[in-house]
Formats: C-alpha cells, sequence, structure tokens
C-alpha cells in the first residue's frame, strides 16, 4: 500500500494539508518520512560482499576452497602412496575436485541477484553436490565390493574390475541434470522484489520459481546421502586396513544434520539472511564431507608417514 505525503501549495514542504487534492502518493521505490511531508528513496538490500555477513561467507567459501585445492594438491602429490591408492585415486580427485566447486557456488549467492545469477545458482548447487554426494556414495560401495571380494565364491570382482562403482557417478549426476533441466523448461527461478515487505527497504532475492523443484532436487541430495549412509553403515566393521567406511558413515550423517535443520531454519527467515543460511548450509554441508574423510588421511601422510607404508598395512592385514 502507497503513502501519502502532504504537499502545500507553492510545492514547499509542510507538517499538514487542508485539504486532499494537496497529497499525493510515494512510489513504490520511496517511502514518506514521519513528518509524511517527503518522500526517501528506499535502500536496495541484498546480500552483498560488502556487507559485515557477506565479506565473512566469501572468505570461508574462499578458504575452504583454497584449502581443498591443498588438500587435492598433497593427494597428488602422494599419489603413490598406499594409502592413497588404497582409497581409488580417480574418486578422491573427483570428490575433491567436485568439493572446490561446491565451497566457489557459494559466492553465486553472494552478489545483486539477476536472472543469470538465479539460475546459476540452484542449477550449479544441485549438480556439484550430486556429483560429490554420487562419489561418495561410489566410494562406499567400492569399499564394499572390495572385502567381498577377499570373500571366497562371489562374483564381486566383475563389478569391481568393470568400473560398476564410477557408472554410479555418471547415473546419479544425469538424473540431477534431467531434474534441473525440467525445472528450467517449466519454472526457472529468477529475480524478486520485495517492495512492501520492509517500510524503507526493497528486498531482492532470487525467488526458487518453482518450490516443487527445489524441494526435490534437495531431496534428491537427501536420498543418496542416506544411501550412502547405509552402505557405509553396513561396511563399518569390516577390517579398517583400507576401510573408509567409518569416516564415510559419519560425514553422511553430518551432511544430513546440516540439511535437516537447513530447512526450518530457512523458513523462518527472509531476505538476505534466507539467502545466508542456505550459504552457510552449502558450506557447512562440504566442510563436513572435507573434514570427515580427507583431514585424517592428510594427518597420516603428513604427520605419521610410517603409518603410510606397505609394512604398516601388512601388519594390520595379519593382525
Amino acid at each position: 500500500m502507497r503513502v501519502l505525503i502532504c504537499l502545500c501549495p507553492g510545492s514547499h514542504p509542510c507538517h499538514a494539508c487542508s485539504y486532499v487534492d494537496n497529497c499525493v502518493r510515494c512510489p513504490e521505490n520511496v517511502y514518506a518520512n514521519r513528518e509524511q511531508n517527503q518522500c526517501i528513496q528506499k535502500a536496495v538490500v541484498f546480500l552483498n560482499y560488502k556487507d559485515t555477513l557477506g565479506m565473512v561467507l566469501t572468505l570461508m567459501a574462499l578458504f575452504f576452497s583454497a584449502f581443498t585445492t591443498v588438500v587435492l594438491g598433497i593427494f597428488v602429490k602422494h599419489r603413490d602412496t598406499p594409502i592413497v591408492k588404497a582409497n581409488n585415486q580417480n574418486l578422491i580427485y573427483i570428490l575433491l575436485i567436485s568439493l572446490i566447486f561446491c565451497f566457489l557456488c557459494a559466492l553465486l549467492f553472494i552478489e545483486h541477484p539477476n536472472s543469470a545469477t538465479c539460475v546459476l545458482q540452484q542449477i550449479t548447487f544441485g549438480v556439484v553436490f550430486t556429483l560429490a554426494v554420487s562419489t561418495v556414495l561410489a566410494k562406499t560401495v567400492t569399499v564394499l565390493f572390495a572385502f567381498k571380494v577377499t570373500t571366497p565364491g562371489t562374483r564381486m570382482r566383475y563389478f569391481l574390475v568393470s568400473g560398476v562403482p564410477n557408472y554410479i557417478i555418471a547415473i546419479c549426476t544425469l538424473i540431477q541434470i534431467i531434474l534441473c533441466t525440467i525445472w528450467l523448461q517449466f519454472s526457472p527461478p529468477f529475480v524478486d522484489k520485495y517492495v512492501h515487505s520492509e517500510h524503507s527497504q526493497i528486498i531482492i532475492v532470487c525467488n526458487k520459481g518453482s518450490v516443487t523443484a527445489f524441494y526435490c532436487v534437495l531431496g534428491y541430495h537427501g536420498s543418496l546421502a542416506i544411501a550412502s549412509f547405509i552402505v557405509a553403515f553396513l561396511a563399518r566393521n569390516l577390517p579398517d586396513t583400507f576401510n573408509d567406511a567409518k569416516l564415510l558413515t559419519f560425514s553422511m550423517l553430518l551432511f544430513c544434520s546440516v540439511w535437516i535443520t537447513f530447512l526450518p531454519v530457512y523458513h523462518s527467515t527472509k531476505g538476505k539472511i534466507m539467502v545466508a543460511v542456505e550459504v552457510l548450509s552449502i558450506l557447512a554441508s562440504s566442510a563436513s564431507l572435507l573434514g570427515c574423510i580427507f583431514i585424517p588421511k592428510c594427518y597420516i601422510i603428513l604427520l605419521r608417514p610410517e603409518r603410510n607404508s606397505l609394512q604398516k598395512l601388512r601388519e594390520k592385514t595379519s593382525s
């Protein structure tokens, strides 16, 4: 609803008007001051790099992406060591690269929204997170298959040698791409302005377009994470010489916890705080995967190299 202000004859502002004819309406992009005698331009509000909140989230995204790049460098440098070879180098590299993009995609949320960034926010988020979580699922399946291969009379060797776990990544990511394509086709995200929600502000955010599509993308992430958790949980008690199952189980538990917490908090906020909650959830869930899966390995590679040897692995196997 537009606010009436009073203007005296001769266009000089005053505090009161005697006639209704002397009242005019403020346009939607401005608001009336307390004296109801002047229109003031509304401030345009969005999650900005220059704001303290936006700056903190930006620095977090850049720090975690740089840290993940360092971790990737460590694994590439020590690619010939047993701990790296035992955990499927290709899956490690795919997961680390996808996590770098997960952290960087948070930056798409921290700027003035436009049509392009609104689309890129959700599509990039959907695809790169699917790539990361499906890679975790492929790792958990690989762990389970690796120990089934050692069981006499099993036919699991064919599935492991033929690279079936690697197809999991391609198939899961393709399904998410199809979901995102349907989303863009029928109800894509767009720039939305909330002119009347705040008296002195115009809030600019990216509208999800189809809320159903957004929750389908988010739910698909959740289903992959739950599947990874279940498979890793089943493999948690297998011999731990090459077993990542416990770390993968804990990482998926944290990942799911972050996004379960996200839903009620997201719906109870609005404006740039709502966007900040989504960015923080992206960073926290990505950091949980990075910390749980890779930090223990980096600790062994850099600080306990004696544990990263064939002799040590044989001792574990025989014990």
